[in-house]
């Protein structure tokens, strides 16, 4: 294929034979003309075209540059996802784990806690009990001491100082009565058997008031 040029094209005229009945000279230098300006219009927009191409390959080789770059990133930050991911539940594990010891010490504490109070409770309705029994035996005692007091003394004048003073060695203001030995009276001068002592109430856990 021939490579035409518009210069080509419009210095061709001059070079044609001319002859009697060939064709119409004008007309031939007219088509030469037009197809001349067609021909360079033609060059003019393939090189316009042609820098059209050579940008878009580059903006191409550009955008694939940018998109090996994004992939890149892409698979980069999918890998930081996944890593962090598995971090987030290696940590949440770990955390799991010892949130769980801590409430198993808790709770094995607050187990320890309810069996000590209750043991206290236990304690604290045995010594109660006992309390309730060793008072209850003293008030039996002093109900023997009285009705023995009411017995022996009845109604007389003398008979109720020395009771009272009885009382009063009992509670340390004087000296107590000791029961008559070896057959002697009581100083009261009746002959009775002496009352029963009273001492004090045991709650430690003997149950009940010694005599």
């Amino acid at each position: 294929m021939i490579d035409l040029t518009p210069l080509d094209v419009r210095k061709k005229k001059d070079d044609f034979r001319r002859s009697v009945r060939g064709y119409d000279a004008q007309q031939v230098d007219a088509f030469l003309s037009v197809v001349a300006d067609c021909l360079e219009r033609y060059v003019r927009e393939h090189v316009v075209l042609s820098d059209r191409i050579e940008q878009q390959k580059h903006q191409l080789e550009s955008y694939r540059a940018r998109e090996r770059a994004l992939n890149e990133a892409l698979l980069a930050a999918q890998e930081l996802r996944e890593e962090a991911r598995l971090q987030s539940e290696r940590d949440a594990a770990v955390r799991v784990r010892e949130a769980e010891m801590r409430a198993g010490a808790v709770l094995a504490d607050a187990e320890r806690a309810v069996r000590l109070c209750h043991d206290k409770i236990e304690d604290l309705k045995a010594t109660r009990g006992r309390f309730l029994a060793s008072l209850r035996k003293l008030f039996e005692r002093f109900e023997e001491y009285l009705d023995f007091e009411d017995e022996r003394f009845g109604d007389g004048s003398s008979d109720l100082d020395q009771f009272i003073d009885r009382l009063r060695g009992m509670s340390g203001d004087a000296d107590p009565v000791e029961p008559p030995r070896d057959g002697a009276r009581d100083p009261a001068g009746d002959g009775a058997p002496p009352p029963p002592s009273i001492s004090r109430v045991d709650v430690g856990g003997s149950g009940a008031a010694s005599t």
